[in-house]
């Protein structure tokens, strides 16, 4: 029953928040692959691109089943391997990561009882309180990190109104002396009450946002992209792998000019893709996470429950 309250008597704002959080973050765990095995499927994955809509080596691909979504992003990016397995084998690099998100309000890195540990907080598309946003815990663990092959995941094993299995996978391996091989998977499997949340979204305010998966010609001739549930993977998906690399552009300053760069690079690149990726303007955006970034500097994440 929808009503001005939102869906079966919950706040509107309580749905978002979940569409928010659904929307942000999540990888199925994999078993680690050898570095060759990665290449081989980054070619695969550029042989079966039929359209590329980021005009580089970057290849986008998401499947939906009943209770999961998953996307993954294969790439060839211009960093050397040894700065890949440097930033990314980091907790706080994560940190750094997560936080270029719109959705994503506070990142903490700590270290317990051998568990290296994030606090994240994930909100909406604007400032809010931090009573206001739903708390995460992830753990963060090297899978593998050698000469040939890094592998990190980040995981979670449940999140609000039946969401589950937060988790985000990074796999990286040399690609030359300059360059680097990058896959990231990301995925969430939700229950019901998610499921009507995403679509309560999709009825609504989400209702013309799309993806980057094409599914015909429009009238005009310009590409039909994907809406729906797979949409809003890709979305996320693109703008995740866009953090991972404006972090690692940033890695080699000074550390006060960093987190500025990648700031200003994050939203650069989402901008490049104004249908699928604009919410906010860059004013906005800078100033929200600005006053994200001090208040997560000077405030404690709440105790773990």
């Amino acid at each position: 029953m929808t009503t001005r309250r939102g869906i079966l008597g919950v706040p509107w704002a309580r749905w978002m928040l979940c569409v928010a959080l659904m929307s942000w973050a999540h990888a199925w765990a994999q078993a680690p692959a050898p570095s060759t095995d990665l290449r081989a499927r980054f070619e695969a994955a550029r042989a079966q691109s039929v359209r590329n809509p980021f005009d580089r080596p970057v290849y986008l691909q998401s499947t939906e089943a009943s209770d999961q979504l998953q996307g993954d992003v294969f790439a060839l990016i211009d960093q050397p391997y040894a700065t890949v397995r440097q930033a990314l084998s980091r907790p706080g690099s994560w940190c750094g990561i997560l936080i270029l998100h719109l959705n994503v309000k506070y990142c903490r890195a700590s270290s317990t009882g051998g568990r290296e540990l994030l606090d994240t907080g994930v909100g909406r598309k604007f400032d809010q309180p931090l009573n206001d946003v739903y708390w995460v815990r992830f753990e963060h663990r090297v899978v593998r990190a050698t000469d040939e092959q890094l592998q990190v995941t980040l995981q979670a094993p449940s999140g609000p109104l039946g969401t589950r299995d937060y988790r985000i996978l990074v796999e990286a391996a040399p690609a030359g002396e300059r360059q680097s091989v990058l896959h990231m998977t990301y995925a969430y499997g939700f229950g019901f009450a998610a499921r009507i949340a995403m679509q309560a979204y999709l009825a609504t305010v989400g209702s013309d946002k799309v993806g980057f998966s094409t599914v015909g010609p429009r009238g005009t001739g310009r590409p039909a992209y994907i809406g729906g549930l797979r949409g809003v993977l890709e979305r996320n998906t693109m703008r995740y792998y866009l953090a991972i690399e404006a972090h690692l552009a940033a890695s080699g300053l000074p550390a006060a000019q960093q987190m500025p760069k990648s700031l200003r690079d994050w939203f650069d690149a989402t901008e490049r893709y104004p249908e699928q990726l604009h919410e906010i303007e860059r004013d906005a955006y800078l100033e929200m996470k600005q006053h994200e970034l001090q208040r997560q500097e000077t405030t404690a994440p709440p105790a773990p429950k």
